[in-house]
């Protein structure tokens, strides 16, 4: 008896073990590399990749491991800060890069750097960023774009929505990309036009790692001026079924991953999310006095073949809705805002097949093929007297696309490499818009059209390896649209020196264009004989060239310093046709403008950002960004003035700890997002004007003439982990705003109260999770 308790002692204070296996592959090729040499260097342990490039630890002690990778003619590969949890075996894919030198033994030591960006012909304002690092960053919620405002050069728009201002661009100058295919908005709560939302759509249980990136684009990327978030699905566990189970205040949500069959490498990875924010409502955080639903499903399968290379389906859909009813009882009225009511809808979805097969030792082809669907629609009704509710507004945009595109890679030799593709896009829109010019004019309609038009892009890059320290990039895109046969050609170019393996300076250079929001081209307006007419459907694309100077230099083994100063000239911007009007699509955040544009606008956006940044180790990391920064338009009028989003200045700072104990059974974390900005650029109100109209009128002539006072917020996230026998659970509060401080949002004029109100930003909002992993 004695014997049989001892052994139950030992078996219950064992520490719990896991499998890390994945595979190792060329990074440009992607083709398996067999025979390569992979080090777990935290238990002295050594394997070799099999014929398909796999490799496999089994009974690994959880907890932080160090992985490194060699293989004859390719650049050695370190990996810090491996983490083994029990509840999920970790499938680690391992991208090597091949090296300039033809020795077949390759020496150099290098550490791989988490955020050098996957795709290398990304060469400056660019970085990549795991689903990890969204779960540990406060308040992130598992949100891209509200983990990237950590970053140099981001700001957030607008703490309502995840929308984000990349170096004083618009927050709609962002593009969308996923297993290399450009997407719609995948965001809940979207509006039409913009490229985010309230939440996203996207789980954190099928993002791998992805690339962000701020200017000076590779040539693959067109169709955005501003940024790009470049996303890469990982596969689902072809060995063993595995599943997830969150539930918060956010929602439920449930994940399944696993093989088809034990007899073949094909695996499939579906999440589901519902949600309703009602529970946060109960608990006296204000988000609104309506209901607000959303819910959305997401999935990658993975479906390898013997001959006929590697298919792939991907896809998400989300539906989100909010109702908030009127007040039509006068005494209840506290503002303006109370005699307005309505229903909002966003819908969205993608789905895609991609097919990526190797021709030859030297040459890789990928394609595919996706639909697209987005319906967005908002019904506002407004109480203009007790016994009378108005219909004040509707809006319904339907966009369905059909997306083909293509990528060939080839590798001539060490030093020379070519990735060239095209992308269509054939796109279908039913849109109708019926809307007030102001509350005192009558509703009409604005937008009414069913049609159909293309994209089309094309493009190529080359890069050079002259040494080992010095490399070039030159590329071309080329983007046209067909409703207008506006298009453009985009040289792209960049240069990259490495002192040594410890610092580098770099330099990129593109020109970039975008297609303005769909609907702006069939905004209806009234010519002097009173005949309606689309005076947009001839606008060209927007430009911007950018340039950008960036330096990093590795301090120590886990600390890095990066600048880097950029340039932006943005022309063709879409301006009023009236020459005293101060607008211009830069200021916009989203939805479909209807007045009159031409492409006489112009912008410059400049300034320098500095970034510090120590990553993970011994469970601690942070990162500090800084930048200084001017954004500037010229509009119909001719006078540069700032635009909205000048903010002058931004600084973050996010760190986190985490407390593990002895046994790595259990652990503590506390993770701090600190953000200090200046404001954003208002218009001055027109008092007397506002009070005789009834409505908010501006000074047009001093446009954002006004600086908001700075923000400041303060993130704080909780968690505690505990690591069972076959399970891992995670219990986490992320509190946004922890000091609940009032940022003001914009300013306007309330006819019911006879005064300029101040409309602030969200105050302190908890979210509550709890996640279990098996």
């Amino acid at each position: 008896m004695m014997m049989l308790l001892s052994g139950l002692w030992l078996q219950l204070g064992a520490q719990p073990t896991q499998t890390l296996r994945g595979q190792v592959f060329d990074q440009l090729i992607q083709s398996p590399l067999a025979g390569a040499t992979v080090e777990l260097l935290s238990t002295g342990q050594t394997v070799v990749t099999d014929a398909q490039g796999f490799y496999r630890f089994t009974r690994i002690p959880i907890g932080t491991h160090q992985l490194r990778i060699s293989y004859g003619g390719y650049k050695l590969v370190q990996l810090d800060n491996v983490t083994l949890i029990s509840g999920k075996e970790l499938v680690l894919p391992i991208a090597m890069e091949l090296d300039v030198k033809e020795e077949k033994e390759v020496v150099v030591k290098a550490k791989a750097i988490r955020s050098k960006p996957i795709n290398e012909l990304s060469v400056v304002s660019s970085r990549a960023f795991s689903v990890e690092e969204t779960q540990r960053y406060a308040a992130a919620v598992n949100d891209p774009l509200r983990m990237s405002t950590s970053f140099a050069g981001v700001v957030g728009a607008d703490d309502g929505n995840n929308n984000i201002v990349i170096r004083g661009n618009a927050p709609t100058a962002l593009l969308w990309r996923m297993e290399g295919v450009d997407i719609p908005n995948p965001n809940h709560f979207a509006g039409a036009g913009s490229a985010g939302g309230g939440i996203s759509i996207l789980s954190a249980q099928l993002l791998s790692n992805a690339d962000f990136v701020t200017g000076a684009f590779a040539a693959e990327y067109g169709n955005a001026v501003g940024g790009v978030f470049d996303l890469h699905l990982r596969k689902g566990n072809n060995e063993k079924r595995e599943y997830t189970f969150q539930a918060g205040f956010l929602g439920l949500n449930l994940a399944a991953e696993g093989p088809f069959s034990k007899n073949y490498n094909g695996s499939y990875l579906v999440n589901y999310r519902y949600s309703t924010l009602t529970l946060l409502d109960k608990m006296g955080v204000n988000i609104g006095d309506g209901t607000t639903d959303f819910q959305d499903l997401s999935y990658h399968i993975h479906l390898p073949t013997k001959k006929a290379g590697t298919f792939s389906l991907f896809g998400f859909g989300g539906i989100s809705a909010q109702e908030f009813d009127t007040e039509t009882d006068p005494e209840k009225w506290e503002s303006e805002a109370d005699r307005y009511g309505g229903t909002y809808k966003a819908n969205t979805g993608v789905s895609g097949l991609t097919h990526t097969i190797q021709l030859g030792r030297k040459t890789s082809l990928r394609s595919s093929i996706a639909y697209s669907y987005q319906d967005f629609g908002y019904d506002e009704q407004f109480v203009a007297k007790p016994d009378s509710v108005i219909n004040s507004q509707k809006e319904n945009y339907a966009t369905k696309k059909w997306i083909l595109n293509g990528t060939v890679n080839h590798q001539f030799n060490r030093r020379h490499s070519i990735r060239t593709g095209f992308i269509v896009n054939s796109i279908n829109f039913d849109y109708f818009q019926r809307s007030r010019e102001n509350p005192n004019a009558p509703v009409e309609e604005r937008i009414n059209t069913n049609d159909n038009t293309s994209t089309i892009q094309a493009f190529a890059q080359w890069q050079y390896k002259a040494t080992e320290k010095l490399s070039f990039t030159a590329g071309m895109q080329y983007l046209q649209l067909l409703l207008n046969n506006s298009n453009s050609l985009e040289p792209r170019a960049s240069v990259k020196y490495d002192f040594d393996n410890r610092q580098s300076v770099a330099f990129g250079y593109g020109l970039h264009s975008q297609v303005q929001a769909m609907g702006v081209y069939f905004a209806k307006a009234q010519d002097a004989a009173g005949n309606w007419y689309s005076p947009n459907k001839s606008l060209c694309l927007t430009k911007s060239n950018h340039f950008v100077l960036s330096y990093n230099r590795l301090l120590n083994k886990s600390l890095r310093l990066k600048t880097e100063v950029y340039y932006q000239h943005l022309f063709d911007v879409p301006v009023s046709i009236y020459d005293t009007s101060t607008f211009s699509t830069v200021n916009i955040e989203q939805g479909f403008v209807t007045e009159p544009l031409s492409n006489n606008g112009k912008g410059r956006n400049y300034g320098i950002e500095i970034s510090i940044e120590r990553q993970l180790r011994n469970y601690f990391y942070f990162l500090f960004s800084n930048s200084l920064y001017q954004a500037k338009y010229t509009a119909a009028d001719g006078i540069e003035r700032n635009t909205r989003y000048n903010a002058g200045y931004a600084g973050t700072f996010t760190a986190g700890k985490e407390f593990v104990h002895v046994s790595q059974k259990r652990s503590f974390g506390v993770n701090l997002k600190m953000v200090y900005t200046g404001g954003f650029r208002d218009t001055p109100i027109d008092v007397e004007a506002s009070t005789r109209e009834g409505y908010t009128k501006y000074i047009e002539k001093d446009a954002f003439s006004i600086q908001q006072q700075a923000y400041f917020r303060t993130d704080l996230r909780l968690s505690m982990k505990w690591n069972r026998a076959r399970h891992t659970s995670t219990l986490s509060l992320d509190i946004q705003n922890l000091t609940n401080r009032s940022n003001l949002y914009n300013r306007q004029y309330d006819p019911l109260k006879g005064e300029v109100v101040n409309i602030y930003q969200a105050g302190l909002i908890p979210i509550l999770n709890y996640k279990i992993e098996l």
